[in-house]
C-alpha cells in the first residue's frame, strides 16, 4: 500500500481489508505509516469496516473475520462492501445487453447495482428473484411514467431470504418454466474447488434452476469473493460463460479463472473484442 494523504474513506478501508486477509491482520501503527494519515483516521477506519462485520478489532490492530460457510450477511452490511467495484462491474456487465434480450438477474448487491445501469435499454423482458432488483425496474416506471420499450419484469415469488432474494419451491418452479438469454449472477464465493457457492440451502438450488435455464451464465463478483467457500456449491466454473470483476483480482487467480471460463471481463480494463459481444 502505497502513502497518499489524499485517499477517500472508501479507497483506504479497500486497502485495509485486502491487508488484513492478505497478512492475517494488521496493526494500526503500521497502517499510519502505510496510508500516511493520523492514527484517529485509521481507527475511524477500523470501526467503520468492524460495523460491516468484515474484519473484528483487537488491541491495537485488526484480524479477519472467520465466518462459518452458513453465515449469511443481509442486504444493508453487502451493500457497503466495495461500493466503487460493484459500480464498475454494473458498467461493463450492462454493455452485454442489447436491446429486446430476455435476461435474468439474480439477488445481490451487485446485480442490483446493474438493475440501475439496464433500466433504459428498451425491451427487456427481466426475470428476477430480488424484490429489490424488482423494484429498481419499478421505481423507474413510476418516476418516467408510461413509456414504450419498458422493460418486462417477472418476479419469481417465493420465501425472502436475509438478502432480499427470493428461493424455495415456490421460485423453483417459476424459474423452471422459463428460458432466458443472459442470466446474471451474483454470488457469496467462488473458487476452482468449490465453483459457485452460497450460505443458504434454498438459495443454492433456486441458483441452480437459474443456470439450468439460461443460454449463457455471467457472473457479476468483486475480488473478495475469489476464495470464499459457502455451504453450498450450486454450480462449476465450467457452467460459467463470463466472469465480471475488478482489478483486485490478483494475477494468479486470474490466471486460474481463465483455464476454466471462456471470458474474463475485468472492469476498467481493456478487454477482447470476443468478450464484449452482446446478446
Amino acid at each position: 500500500m502505497s502513502e497518499n494523504q489524499n485517499l477517500l474513506a472508501e479507497q483506504r478501508r479497500t486497502l485495509i481489508l485486502d491487508e488484513v486477509r492478505r497478512r492475517g491482520g494488521v496493526r494500526v501503527n503500521e497502517l499510519t505509516r502505510q496510508l500516511g494519515v493520523s492514527d484517529m483516521t485509521v481507527r475511524r477506519d477500523l470501526d467503520a469496516l468492524a460495523r460491516q462485520g468484515v474484519l473484528e478489532k483487537v488491541h491495537g490492530g485488526a484480524v479477519p473475520v472467520v465466518e462459518a460457510s452458513t453465515h449469511e450477511p443481509g442486504f444493508e452490511a453487502k451493500s457497503g462492501l466495495e461500493p466503487t467495484a460493484k459500480e464498475d462491474i454494473a458498467r461493463a456487465a450492462a454493455e452485454l445487453v442489447s436491446p429486446g434480450a430476455a435476461i435474468a438477474l439474480s439477488g445481490g448487491t451487485t446485480t442490483f447495482a446493474l438493475a440501475h445501469r439496464l433500466v433504459d435499454i428498451p425491451d427487456l423482458t427481466v426475470v428476477t428473484n430480488s424484490v429489490r432488483v424488482a423494484d429498481v425496474f419499478h421505481a423507474a416506471q413510476r418516476t418516467a411514467g408510461p413509456r414504450q420499450g419498458a422493460a418486462t419484469v417477472v418476479l419469481t415469488g417465493g420465501v425472502r431470504t436475509p438478502s432480499d432474494s427470493l428461493v424455495g419451491p415456490v421460485a423453483d418452479q417459476a424459474i423452471a418454466a422459463l428460458h432466458f438469454d443472459l442470466l446474471f449472477l451474483g454470488v457469496h464465493g467462488i473458487s476452482v474447488e468449490a465453483g459457485l457457492s452460497t450460505p443458504n440451502l434454498a438459495e443454492a438450488e433456486t441458483n441452480r434452476r437459474l443456470v439450468q435455464s439460461a443460454r449463457r451464465v455471467v457472473v457479476v463478483a468483486d475480488h473478495t469473493k475469489w476464495g470464499t467457500v459457502g455451504l453450498s456449491s450450486f454450480a462449476s466454473l465450467e457452467q460459467v460463460d463470463t466472469l465480471v470483476t475488478d482489478p483486485g483480482l490478483p494475477e494468479g487467480a486470474r490466471a486460474e479463472v481463465s483455464e476454466h471460463l471462456r471470458h474474463l471481463v475485468v472492469a476498467g480494463e481493456p478487454e477482447d473484442s470476443s468478450e464484449s459481444a452482446k446478446i
